[in-house]
Order: C-alpha cells, then structure tokens, then sequence
C-alpha cells in the first residue's frame, strides 16, 4: 500500500489542516503490521505535545512508541468485524485513536492519532509523566510547562475526531476502488496516466493558500462555467486546469491546449478555427480547428492576455453562442466546449488601457482562480523538495536529501521562477550531486547563492540539523527577526524586501512569537 500518495490526497490533506486547528495532533498512518514509515524514516511532524516530542526523536521513547502503536494494530487485527475506530492508552498513558483501513475487504492498516488526554492532568499525574519522559530526554531538559501544552479531547470532541478519521479511512477505501474500476474497465494506459497525474491530489501543497485554491477547484470542477486561472509563469496553472477538468462531467472527453503567445495572428486563427480548402496559400485541403477538436470537452487557452483584438471578437462568440466561422469558411459550426483561461497579466489592467474586450473579460471571468507564487507559500518547500527528489532520482544515484546549509539557502530564495524552477533546480543538484549520499550547498545554482549571498559571504545557517520543514521555519523565523530589527520594526517595508503581503509578515511575527514587546506601528511613518 503507498501511504505516500494517501497523503496528497485532497480529503486527507483537509483532514491534517482541521484536525491540527481544531485539538493540536497529527494524523498518521501504520500500515498492516502496525508500522508507522513516516516514523522509520524520520519524517516526523513534530506534535504540539512536547512529551510526545521527547518521545518520538529519542530512539528509546521511538521504539515504545511504536509497541503502542502496534497493540492497537494488534486490537483491529484480531477483530476484523470491527471497522470502527478503536482507542488505546500509549506507555505515556496518552491515548491513541485510530480508523482502520479496508481496501476490497482486506485490512491494509489504519489511521490514527496520538498523544492527547481525556481529561486536564492533575499534579501528581504531572509528575508521573516527567518521571516516564526522563528515561529517554536528553539530560537536564526542562519539563516545566509541559503538561500545560498536553491537547485535551473530552468524549464528544474525540467522538468527533473519530467519525474524521473513519471518514477518511472510507475516503481512500473509495479512492482505491474507483482506481481498480478504471483499470478493469480497460481504458488506455495513457489515459490513466493523465487522470493519475492531474487529479487534485497530485497537485502537491498543503500550505494555506494552496488550500483556498483547492476549496475552490473543488466547487467549480462540477460546473460548465468558464474559469480565468491568474498566475505567475512557473506556477502551475496548466496542472490546474487539467485537474479541473479530470475531475469535472467532461473528464472522459477531450482537454485540449493552445497557448495564445505562440503563434501569430494569422496562425492562431487557424489552429483555433481551422480553414477550410483554399483559405490561403498552403490550405491544400480543410482543416479541423482546436475548438471543434476539444467539442464536448474542455479547451484551456494559456495566456488569452496575448490575444489581439481580432481574435478576441471570435473567442466572444464562441463563449456567448457556442459557434465559429473557420478561416474561409461560409458555415457557422457548433461546438460544447468548456473553456479554462489563464494569463500572467492583469486583464482587469489591460481592459482600462483599452488592450483587452471588457465584455470578453466578464465573460471569462466567471470565476478566477489565484495561484499563489512559491515565496508566498513556502510552508510548501519541505513537500514539494522531496516530490522532486523523488521524482528524479535516477537508478544508482545515492543521493536521498539535501543538507541543512542547502535546505536553508533554497527556503530563503525567492524564486521568480515558481515551482518550474524549483524542480530545474533538484533535477540539477541530483545530475550533479547523484553519487553523494547528502547533496551540498555548494552544488546550487550561482544565480540563487548570489542572490541570497550577496558578495559570496558565507550563510550563517539558524539551524544545521533536523528535518526540512524545521530549518525552514527557523530560518524563515531568523530572517523577519533580523529584518524587523533591521527596518527599525517597518513591517510594510520588511514585508516589500520578503516578497510577501503585509498581513501574510504580520501572521508569521505573531506565530513565531516575535510580536512579544514589539513597539506599535510607530516606524511606518517612514513609510512611503
């Protein structure tokens, strides 16, 4: 079973947002024999519990950790009758709660969560619990507070996390199954491949604002109506759009794809339209256009900012009547087409200066759809680094991660590229650092060393061990600490220098617990 992909999952990565905001605890996975991999290989999401956190980074606490574990596996195993969720006390005497998961009536495992109590702990069961977590904390670690930040779910909110996770646990039994229909029902293996790769759950991100965006692709993916993609180059649009369509009525009709910078006028009216026999000089015979091809299906025009005028009086018909003259022709054709738009620019922009048709921008616009840039979803760079090395890496390469130093400097970059050049990147770093058991930060691109070392000083790393996710956050939490000292605590101006929105710097001060002491707004007045 590849738990890896469950966790991509749009229903599961919903699931890990809520229940993380609602109690403060993680979502697992142990597989049949009660092993939690996610564990084995260090991939650890460090719980707001900081006796779990002592528990699950020492190698002793790790091992008793997964012994509960298992007693649970042990519990839905020797029941199979049961498929509901199960609790069970851990050696810390924190309760464990999980879902088991039935694929075609097999028990493959299940889903859990861990390290809460039921109810407030007293002092002495305070003092038990420092006793236990000695055994495995490193020495003269300060426990004060601790059984303060213990998650507390009396029984109506762990009847709630409950019915989640069996929830959950029926979203993927599902997921399997409808995978195993398409197979049966022998549709071409490119076609799966395709349906594979673009569904929601392939589109890698579980930071907020990709969140939003998924919330709203999941509303409009049922719908006709025309949807306008905005984004930077690099971003994705083209993957959303894909997946809007795969998981929309049309997913078995045809999705079709014409960039409008590509071509000039001339070129794009036919490829869009077709011609008919004799239309101009070298229409030997008639053509289909792009829009007759795409009939029942969707059509997603990429950058329709770069379309002259003329065409853009065509795209109008098309969308307002559902019809279109080829090039030479002299009968209108009728066509079912969903249209996806998308554009770098500002069509709101183009429209004032009198660049883009007003009517035809109402029309297209019927609902936007923002893809944020890289820099402003970085809490997506742990996942989207390990996609990518995942996704290169080749046979014989020893190569399994980057080391801390590099980690720091690719978190810090504010890559104008987005995630396609992102994945240049780690495409690069593992051709040229394959044979290397850990990939260092000299092997990175001198563009993006220069830009976040200026003068090729050295990078003075907040933190050089631990896992991706964690020198992220520290070092992006180094950085608006040094900023606000160095912009006399300007938030509009640290936030200008960061690439990111003001309210964004202003959510990430208080979550880090910068805010603590900070004077009032009184530097903005040096604003301007």
């Amino acid at each position: 079973m590849d738990y890896g992909k469950h966790l991509n999952l749009h229903t599961i990565i919903m699931l890990r947002d809520v229940i993380r905001k609602w109690w403060q605890v993680e979502l697992a996975f142990a597989d049949r024999h009660g092993m939690v991999h996610e564990w084995q290989r260090g991939e650890i999401s460090p719980p707001p519990n900081a006796f779990c956190r002592a528990a699950l980074t020492s190698k002793e606490g790790l091992r008793r950790c997964g012994q509960s574990v298992r007693v649970l596996n042990e519990k839905f195993k020797a029941n199979k009758k049961v498929r509901r969720s199960l609790i069970h006390d851990c050696h810390l005497n924190f309760s464990i709660v999980g879902a088991p998961l039935y694929i075609a009536n097999e028990y493959e495992g299940f889903l859990f969560v861990e390290g809460f109590a039921r109810q407030p702990l007293d002092a002495r069961e305070a003092d038990v619990l420092k006793s236990k977590v000695r055994q495995f904390a490193p020495q003269h670690t300060a426990l004060d507070g601790w059984s303060e930040q213990v998650p507390v779910l009396d029984g109506a909110e762990l009847s709630k996390l409950s019915d989640l996770l069996e929830c959950a646990a029926n979203e993927i039994a599902n997921h399997e199954a409808a995978e195993a229909s398409r197979q049966e029902d022998g549709a071409p293996g490119s076609s799966r491949e395709l349906s594979d790769r673009y569904r929601f759950e392939k589109i890698i991100g579980r930071s907020g604002p990709m969140m939003e965006v998924f919330r709203l692709m999941e509303k409009v993916a049922n719908s006709d109506s025309t949807v306008l993609i905005n984004g930077e180059s690099g971003t994705g649009k083209e993957l959303v759009a894909r997946a809007i369509h795969l998981s929309g009525p049309r997913a078995q009709q045809p999705f079709v794809v014409q960039n409008c910078s590509a071509f000039n006028d001339n070129l794009l009216e036919s490829a869009l339209f077709g011609h008919t026999r004799g239309a101009f000089t070298g229409a030997l015979r008639d053509k289909k256009g792009l829009f007759e091809v795409a009939d029942s299906g969707t059509f997603f025009l990429d950058e329709v900012g770069d379309m002259s005028a003329a065409l853009q009086v065509k795209l109008l018909r098309v969308l307002q009547e559902g019809t279109f003259l080829p090039v030479g022709g002299t009968q209108l054709k009728e066509v079912n087409v969903r249209v996806i738009a998308a554009t770098h620019k500002d069509l709101s922009e183009l429209v004032k200066r009198g660049e883009f048709r007003e009517d035809l921008y109402y029309r297209i616009n019927v609902i936007r759809v923002q893809l944020p840039p890289l820099r402003e979803r970085r809490d997506d760079m742990p996942v989207l680094i390990d996609h990518f090395l995942r996704k290169h890496h080749r046979e014989g390469q020893r190569a399994r991660g980057l080391d801390a130093e590099a980690l720091a400097i690719l978190g810090a970059y504010a890559w104008p590229g987005n995630i396609r050049e992102l994945e240049n990147e780690i495409e690069r770093l593992l051709v040229l650092g394959g044979d290397l058991e850990s990939i260092p930060a000299e092997l990175i691109s001198s563009r993006i060393r220069d830009a976040v070392l200026p003068g090729g000083g050295p990078f003075i790393s907040p933190r050089a061990h631990g896992k991706l996710h964690e020198a992220v956050e520290a070092l992006e939490r180094e950085m608006i600490q040094q900023g606000l000292m160095r912009t006399r605590y300007n938030k509009s101006r640290l936030a200008r220098e960061l690439g990111i929105s003001r309210s964004n710097l202003i959510l990430k001060i208080s979550r880090y617990g910068l805010d603590k002491g900070l004077p009032e707004d009184e530097s903005e007045m040096g604003d301007a």
